[in-house]
């Protein structure tokens, strides 16, 4: 979320990848950054890549 120069408007959200969490400017650096995309937590990157692996795995599978 960032507040514009006049503080009236909000110019866009940052939510977490996974979980759809808004994540502030004041918790912008404790955000993880993989891949290209943004999540609140660690554990929100974790369970992002162990279902990204349990996605690929069953394709593989079938």
């Amino acid at each position: 979320m960032k507040f514009g120069t006049n503080k009236l408007y909000i110019e866009s959200y940052t939510k977490c990848r996974n979980c759809g969490a808004l994540i502030y400017e004041a918790k912008m650096a404790d955000a993880i950054k993989r891949g290209g995309e943004i999540f609140c937590e660690a554990w929100c990157a974790d369970w992002a890549q162990a279902r990204a692996e349990r996605k690929a795995d069953a394709g593989t599978a079938a």
